[in-house]
């Protein structure tokens, strides 16, 4: 079992660098083949790896937000399809922020929640959407309706993590927030180079940026399932 991880794990980076050099050489042909593979190799890396979680929700529900976003990636190889794609990450990301959730200790304990610390708390990630917002608005157009809707689920995808600190294991917390920040730059990129202004670096950005968000997440969801069969023991 640790061979067939290890060798996925190799297959993730090696379509991911594929992918991104097609990428910057403008090979978009090719893409359709090196794309639609990296998240399904991270996938079979993490139901390979997630042994300790088997059975559970969160091992569902991480599942589910990976199957999403590889019906994104490929929606997203057609242009014509874009809303479709943004559609099937919309739901990748309310299954990663159900995921966080419920990857903490006492999810839904209720206690005494200070609404002031936490905005502030969360001020940076609501900065940077704000400041992706003002700049694409003028060119949204249509599309204005679904990328407010887009950029309200992935700024609580983002805040979701953050609000785990203290409630899992350190490795846990900081691969799964800084996965959530990345995630957020990389939407927040790709947003910048269709409505605001296109830029050659965008692409590679974008993928680059996005392959380091979702292996950070899987990695971080795993080592929470590392310390719950620690915890069932």
């Amino acid at each position: 079992m640790k061979k067939r991880n290890i060798l996925l794990l190799y297959v993730f980076l090696l379509v991911s660098i594929l992918d991104i050099l097609f990428t910057a050489n403008g090979e978009s042909d090719l893409r359709y083949f090196s794309k639609p593979l990296i998240i399904l190799s991270l996938w079979g890396y993490f139901i390979t790896s997630s042994v300790a979680i088997k059975g559970t929700t969160l091992r569902k529900a991480i599942s589910a937000a990976l199957l999403f976003s590889w019906a994104g990636d490929v929606l997203l190889l057609f242009p014509n399809l874009f809303l479709y794609g943004l559609g099937a990450f919309l739901m990748a990301h309310l299954c990663y922020i159900f995921s966080f959730k419920i990857a903490q200790i006492n999810p839904f304990a209720i206690g005494n929640v200070n609404f002031i610390q936490l905005f502030f708390y969360n001020l940076p990630i609501y900065f940077i959407a704000a400041f992706v917002y003002f700049l694409i608005n003028p060119g949204l157009g249509n599309m204005k309706i679904p990328v407010i809707i887009y950029l309200i689920v992935i700024v609580l995808m983002a805040t979701v993590a953050r609000e785990r600190f203290g409630k899992t294991n350190a490795i846990s917390f900081w691969q799964v927030f800084i996965g959530g920040i990345f995630f957020l730059i990389s939407d927040g990129i790709l947003a910048l180079n269709m409505f605001y202004s296109s830029f050659p670096e965008a692409g590679v950005l974008v993928m680059g940026t996005y392959i380091f968000a979702q292996f950070l997440i899987i990695r971080g969801i795993m080592a929470h399932g590392q310390e719950y069969k620690v915890a069932k023991k």
